[in-house]
């Protein structure tokens, strides 16, 4: 398993996307460090996983690496290819057919990783999504509160503060 498709699939999963299996960016993953969270004693805990659950979860995720690790390398290049039909300014008919291509690529990696979750969520009872939830939305505030404190205040140049 590369280090690149680790850490473009199981930070959604981090982020607790097992019970929203909505599509992301897949270039999101890439910001991210590799966790399986399944695995960690922390969330197994938190949901009561057991170790079955925690294995067929395990398998899930194995079982689709190689699917994902394959689509994410035709978006790659058919993003390359992309840039360099904008960089030659090519024709525009050229280049609206060629970012079709680019978003069904990017569609079929949402959908695997999308379906990739719902199995996953499949897994736990309706006790551990409620708990998956709580930790989810737990999470969601706690990177809002991040991204509020690491923002200039409105008005503001950055680096500079409203402190006399």
């Amino acid at each position: 398993m590369t280090q690149s498709v680790v850490r473009r699939l199981v930070p959604a999963a981090v982020v607790l996307g097992v019970l929203v299996a909505g599509t992301s960016s897949a270039r999101a993953f890439d910001q991210a460090q590799p966790h399986s969270w399944w695995k960690s004693d922390e969330f197994r805990m938190a949901l009561g996983l057991t170790v079955d659950q925690s294995a067929r979860i395990d398998s899930i995720f194995q079982t689709t690496l190689p699917q994902l690790r394959q689509e994410m390398d035709e978006l790659d290049r058919l993003e390359e290819r992309l840039s360099r039909l904008i960089e030659r300014d090519a024709d525009e008919v050229e280049i609206a057919r060629h970012i079709d291509r680019v978003e069904t690529a990017r569609a079929n990696v949402a959908k695997t990783r999308s379906l990739m979750l719902v199995r996953m969520r499949r897994v736990l009872t309706p006790d551990q999504r409620t708990r998956m939830r709580a930790l989810e939305e737990a999470s969601r505030k706690r990177g809002a509160e991040a991204r509020r404190r690491s923002t200039p205040e409105a008005g503001q140049a950055p680096g500079s503060s409203s402190r006399p």
